[in-house]
C-alpha cells in the first residue's frame, strides 16, 4: 500500500501540421524556462514535437505504471487536450510496427481485455462484433460503477491485441472538421485486465488492471465549422468534458475543504470515478498544438492539466493478495529461523511493522545478500507512508518475498 500520492502529469506537444505551416501559423509553445512575461508551467516531464513513442514510454513513468499493475494495482493512463492535438497517438501509436514479443519463461499470463465508446448519452462495445448497441451502466458495492454485458477478449501476444485495437478503433465513430479530418466523437476506455500465476510455486496470482483512457477533444464550434449532428455532438463532448473538469477542481481541494464530488454527472465520471481519486496510480499526459490559432485552447489545456496535478491517490493492491503474501513470507521467516538455528548461526531480532494496518513481523539477516537495511532488517513503508519525490521506489511485497526465498535457499 502507498499513502496519498499525486498522479503524475506530462505534456506532449505535437508538430506543426502542414496545413498549419502552409498557413503561416507560429509556434508559440517552448519546452524550456523563458524569462518574465511568459505564462509558465511546470510538470512532472515534458515531450517535444521530436520525441518518439519510446522516449514517451520510458520518460513518462509509463513502464513503471505497467510494472505496478503486474503488482496488483490498478492503473489509469489519460490521455486528454484540444481535438487535432495527438491524443490518439499517444496512446496507440502507430500499430503497425509491434515487434514479436516471446512468452513469458517465469509464470504464465492470462490478460482479458475490454473496450468501450462512451458519449454523453450512450456506451457502446468497441470489441463486440455485430452492430453497436448501447450497454447498461451498473453500479454494486464490490465493484462500484461498471458496464453490464461488456465482451472480454483474451490475447496472448502484442501482435493479437495490436490486432484488438485496430478492430476497436476502427469501430470508434470519427469525422471530419475544420481541425481535425479524424476527429473522434467518443470517449474510449480500453481496460485490460491482468491475471498471473507462477506454475512453479503455490505463489498466489497477481490482480492488477491497466486502463487507457482516450477522451475525445474539446471543441470550439466556431473554430471546427461544425454544423446540425456534429454540433449537436461536440457540445455533448464538451458537456462530458466539463464534468469531468468539475470533478478534478473539488478533488484537487484539500480533504477538509471538500463537498460532494459530482461523480454521477455523467457517464465518464462514473466510470473514471475510482482512478480519479481513489485507491488507484494515475498517469495523465495532457497533448497540445503549438500552433498560434490554437494558443487559447493550449492555455486551458495546462490550466486544467495544473489544476490536476493536485489531486491524490491512495494506490491500494488487491487485498486478498496482500493478506496471501503477507502469510507466505511470514511463513518463509519463520523456516528462515528455524535453519539458522539448526545451522547454529546468530540470531538477528524480527521487527514488527504494519501491513494494511495489521501487524506482521519484518526481518532479515546480514551476511546471505539481498536488499536489507540497517541491522539487516529489511525496510518497508507504514501505510501513509510514502518516499519522496524523487527517491527511489520501495520495494514491493514481490520483491520482499523474493529476499526471502533466496535467503531460504541459502540457508538450506
Amino acid at each position: 500500500p502507498y499513502g496519498p500520492i499525486r498522479p503524475t502529469h506530462t505534456i506532449r506537444v505535437r508538430p506543426l501540421t502542414c496545413s498549419e505551416t502552409r498557413r503561416g501559423d507560429q509556434r508559440v509553445v517552448a519546452t524550456s524556462l523563458l524569462g518574465p512575461g511568459y505564462a509558465t508551467f511546470g510538470f512532472s516531464a515534458v515531450f517535444d514535437a521530436g520525441d518518439s513513442q519510446e522516449a514517451v514510454f520510458e520518460g513518462s513513468g509509463m513502464r513503471q505504471l505497467v510494472e505496478l499493475a503486474t503488482d496488483g494495482f490498478s492503473c489509469t493512463v489519460f490521455a486528454f487536450g484540444q481535438t487535432g492535438s495527438g491524443k490518439t497517438y499517444t496512446l496507440m501509436g502507430p500499430l503497425g510496427q509491434v515487434q514479436h514479443c516471446p512468452p513469458n519463461p517465469t509464470g504464465s499470463w492470462w490478460c482479458p481485455m475490454q473496450a468501450v465508446a462512451l458519449t454523453w448519452l450512450s456506451i457502446r462495445d468497441l470489441l463486440s462484433p455485430g452492430p453497436p448497441c448501447t450497454l447498461p451502466l451498473r453500479w454494486s458495492k464490490t465493484r462500484g460503477f461498471y458496464v453490464e454485458n461488456q465482451l472480454s477478449v483474451d490475447f496472448e501476444s502484442l501482435e493479437a491485441i495490436a490486432s484488438l485495437l485496430l478492430q476497436g478503433s476502427q469501430r470508434r465513430r470519427t469525422s471530419a472538421h475544420a481541425l481535425n479530418r479524424h476527429s473522434s466523437r467518443s470517449h474510449a476506455l480500453l481496460t485490460i485486465h491482468i491475471r498471473s500465476r507462477n506454475q512453479a510455486s503455490a505463489r498466489p496470482s497477481r490482480q492488477g488492471t491497466l486502463c487507457f483512457v482516450d477522451l475525445a477533444g474539446s471543441e470550439r464550434v466556431k473554430e471546427t465549422g461544425s454544423s446540425g449532428e456534429l454540433s449537436i455532438e461536440a457540445n455533448n463532448i464538451n458537456r462530458s468534458l466539463l464534468a469531468l473538469g468539475h470533478c478534478i477542481s473539488m478533488l484537487a481541494k484539500p480533504r477538509g475543504k471538500r463537498t460532494h464530488v459530482p461523480y454521477r454527472d455523467s457517464k465518464l465520471t462514473r466510470l473514471l470515478a475510482r482512478s480519479l481519486g481513489g485507491s488507484g496510480v494515475t498517469l495523465m499526459v495532457a497533448c497540445i498544438s503549438p500552433s498560434s490559432r490554437c494558443l487559447s485552447e493550449t492555455l486551458s489545456t495546462l490550466h486544467y492539466a495544473s489544476r490536476a496535478r493536485r489531486v491524490t491517490t491512495r494506490p491500494l493492491a488487491n487485498r486478498k493478495l496482500l493478506q496471501s503474501l503477507e502469510e507466505e513470507i511470514h511463513a518463509l521467516q519463520l523456516e528462515n529461523l528455524s535453519l539458522r538455528q539448526q545451522l547454529g548461526l546468530p540470531r538477528v531480532p524480527m521487527r514488527s511493522t504494519e501491513v494494511l494496518g495489521t501487524p506482521m513481523r519484518m526481518g532479515a539477516w546480514p551476511g546471505l545478500g539481498g536488499r536489507f537495511g540497517p541491522a539487516g532488517l529489511h525496510q518497508f513503508p507504514l501505510e501513509g507512508q510514502l518516499p519522496l519525490e524523487g527517491a527511489p521506489a520501495w520495494p514491493s511485497l514481490y520483491g520482499l518475498l523474493r529476499d526471502f526465498v533466496v535467503e531460504n535457499e541459502q540457508l538450506r
